[in-house]
C-alpha cells in the first residue's frame, strides 16, 4: 500500500481489523453455530409450562424440555419465546418493545444475540433438555406467550414433531394487578404465598 492516501491505509486497516474480529468471534470459545449443516431433525416439545394466572411482582418460572426422537444430534437446539415484551406502538422511542415479564434469571448458558432466542447447544438422539425461565410480570392483563423449537440459530436445519409439523405452541396467560397475597408464618417467618 506504499504510496496510497492515507485514508485508503485507513480503510485498509479498518477492514483487516474487522476481519479478524469477525473471525474470532465474541467472546471466544466454540461457535455457537458449529456443526449446523441443514437437515431434518426430529424433536418433541414433553413439556411447555407457565402458571395461567399470575399476580404482578410473582415470581412463575417458564419450563421446557425438549427431547431428541430422531437418530441424529441436533445440532443447536434452538427455542425462541415471543410475548415477554410486547411492541408499545410509540414509534419515536429508540426501543419499541414494553416488557411484560422481566427475565430475571434465562436458562444458564442460553443467551444469544438474536431477541427473544436462547439456545441449548448440542442435543444427542434420545436426549432430552429442560430449559427455565425465571420471569417477574409487570403488566397485567391477558397476555399470549409463543414459543418454537429449531435445530440451529443459521436457520439451515430444521425441526420437526412427529406428523411433520414444526414445534411450536402457546400458553395464555392472565396476570391480576393485584399483587400475590402473602402471609408470615409465626412459627417460622417464612413469607408464605397463597
Amino acid at each position: 500500500m506504499c504510496g496510497a492516501p492515507s485514508n485508503l491505509r485507513a480503510r485498509a486497516a479498518f477492514a483487516a481489523a474487522a476481519l479478524a474480529f469477525a473471525a474470532a468471534g465474541c467472546g471466544g470459545g466454540e461457535r455457537r453455530d458449529a456443526g449446523a449443516g441443514g437437515g431434518i431433525y426430529d424433536v418433541a416439545i414433553v413439556r411447555a409450562q407457565f402458571p395461567a394466572r399470575q399476580h404482578l411482582a410473582q415470581k412463575p418460572t417458564f419450563v421446557m424440555t425438549v427431547r431428541n426422537t430422531g437418530h441424529r444430534t441436533i445440532p443447536n437446539l434452538a427455542v425462541t419465546l415471543h410475548g415477554f415484551s410486547s411492541r408499545s406502538g410509540a414509534a419515536t422511542q429508540a426501543d419499541a418493545r414494553a416488557p411484560v415479564w422481566l427475565v430475571d434469571e434465562d436458562p444458564p448458558g442460553t443467551v444469544t444475540a438474536i431477541e427473544d432466542t436462547w439456545t441449548a447447544g448440542a442435543l444427542a438422539p434420545g436426549r432430552s433438555v429442560t430449559l427455565r425461565w425465571h420471569v417477574t410480570p409487570v403488566r397485567a392483563g391477558t397476555h399470549v406467550v409463543r414459543y418454537a423449537v429449531a435445530a440451529d440459530l443459521a436457520g439451515t436445519s430444521q425441526a420437526r414433531v412427529a406428523g411433520g409439523g414444526r414445534p411450536r405452541g402457546s400458553i395464555a396467560v392472565r396476570v391480576d394487578a393485584r399483587p400475590a397475597q402473602a402471609r408470615v408464618d409465626p412459627r417460622t417467618g417464612q413469607v408464605v404465598r397463597e
